[in-house]
């Protein structure tokens, strides 16, 4: 399967997922904002500020939201560039504004966040990094050069020397802070997205090629009879032309054709119209279908299929869903990938539960991952010895996340454990030594039984697309 994060989803285009519309109306929001604080402490407080110099500063926003809006239609998605330059652009002029009303004495110092907490949601490391460096570089400065904050009678306020030290470490920490949860949680959103957006397609993917087993064996089956009476008619031909051997070989070459074309559908194997036959099939076909891509892959694979204490031998039927098909052949795929010389694969039904369980005699599971198993981009799964198995393996997680969410998706619980202490991680090929998962359904979520079995499939229909 393609990575995904080499695909829209990288962290270089999320700067394109940024409107120009949106950085837009911020700063309308901003703008209204710093022009209501300075009408309230000049009317309501009576302070004394350079009202010139702040109505340029308020103004040179002004300006750049009217030329954004008339330069660019309102549909712009900006670059990771002119992101950085308007947020930098945003840093300067509200640097500027709290220079002319106070530095660190004016308490709206505090929204020099807003600019790096939107950089570290929507920008690359480096952008966000620099971004930073320039509002605490701004922020210092502002804290020792600044224009003083006057009352109307003349007096000064400004705060003790302690007390802008603390609201400066607090502005830095929080915006350090900020910034880093803000980054943190996003790539989880991210990570998240990419991962399910790997999950639909690989079940897209999937379901095509279930929809196109239907379509073969269909083929196949509603071919199976014209097909052999050309051959019948062509047989008795090719006996009737003996006398005329330029017609008997024609004939020969229909019967060959006839056959021809039988061996093409049975090479083509079960891949065209939408067969309700293959809707359901017993467990234990299923689980040898979900592993058949992997069976020739230089490991041995095992299986068992039996039922539990005092329950019918009869092997259930069950429903023949993509997402099971393609999470359990995800999960013998990580089997195969690691074990050494053998994989287990178990279907068992007891009680109202139906058990699927995959062993194999790898490493198994890296303890410290084992706790985030099913969570896309664990880069480490599998204990040390994976590096003198497999050199230059690196897994991201997504097969297992992928496996896991498809498999819930149809009812079903997982369970992953080591079959060795993972302390002692030795092992020995040919032991159950390694990982284990099980998979774990109730009868209802995926048994095919009751009035459903006795209901006529009806004509097999196209497929819808």
């Amino acid at each position: 399967m393609a990575d995904p994060s080499n695909g829209m989803l990288d962290e270089g285009h999320r700067a394109n997922w940024v409107r120009l519309r949106t950085l837009i109306v911020l700063r309308w929001i901003a703008i209204g904002g710093q022009i209501a604080a300075i009408i309230g402490a000049v009317q309501f407080f009576g302070l004394q500020l350079e009202i010139g110099l702040c109505v340029t500063a308020i103004g040179a926003a002004v300006i750049a939201n009217v030329v954004a809006i008339f330069v660019f239609p309102e549909t712009t998605r900006l670059s990771e560039k002119r992101v950085a330059a308007t947020l930098l652009f945003d840093i300067l002029q509200l640097s500027a504004l709290l220079y002319l009303t106070g530095g660190l004495n004016n308490p709206f110092a505090l929204l020099i966040l807003a600019p790096v907490t939107i950089s570290a949601t929507a920008l690359s490391k480096q952008s966000t990094l620099l971004l930073g460096s320039i509002a605490v570089l701004m922020i210092t400065l502002l804290a020792r050069y600044h224009h003083e904050l006057q009352l109307a009678s003349g007096e000064m306020l400004h705060l003790p020397d302690l007390f802008i030290f603390g609201f400066w470490a607090a502005i830095v920490i929080g915006l350090v802070f900020v910034s880093a949860y803000a980054r943190r949680v996003t790539s989880e959103i991210h990570s998240m997205s990419e991962a399910l957006l790997a999950t639909q397609m690989a079940l897209a993917r999937e379901q095509k090629l279930t929809d196109l087993g239907g379509v073969v064996a269909a083929a196949a089956h509603e071919l199976g009879t014209p097909l052999a009476t050309i051959k019948l008619t062509s047989a008795e031909l090719i006996e009737d032309l003996s006398d005329r051997p330029e017609l008997q070989e024609d004939a020969a070459l229909i019967r060959e054709q006839a056959d021809r074309c039988r061996d093409i559908l049975r090479s083509m194997g079960q891949a065209g119209k939408d067969d309700l036959h293959l809707r359901r099939a017993p467990l234990g076909a299923v689980v040898r279908e979900a592993a058949e891509p992997h069976l020739n892959r230089g490991k041995i694979i095992e299986f068992t299929v039996a039922a539990g204490p005092g329950q019918p031998a009869k092997e259930p039927i069950i429903a023949r869903r993509p997402e099971i098909i393609h999470g359990l052949r995800n999960l013998i795929q990580n089997a195969v990938d690691f074990a050494q010389t053998t994989v287990w694969i178990g279907a068992r039904w007891h009680g109202d539960r139906i058990t699927i369980s995959i062993i194999d005699d790898g490493p198994g599971y890296s303890p410290q991952v084992m706790g985030r198993i099913g969570d896309p981009f664990v880069r480490r799964r599998r204990t040390p010895p994976e590096a003198s198995s497999r050199p230059g393996y690196e897994g991201m997680g997504l097969g297992l996340f992928i496996a896991k969410t498809l498999l819930e998706r149809s009812g079903a619980e997982l369970t992953f454990a080591n079959g060795h202490d993972p302390a002692h991680p030795t092992f020995t090929a040919g032991d159950r030594s390694g990982a284990i998962v099980e998979v774990t359904w109730s009868r209802r979520a995926v048994v095919v039984e009751g009035k459903e079995m006795s209901l006529p499939l009806g004509e097999n229909r196209p497929i819808e697309v």
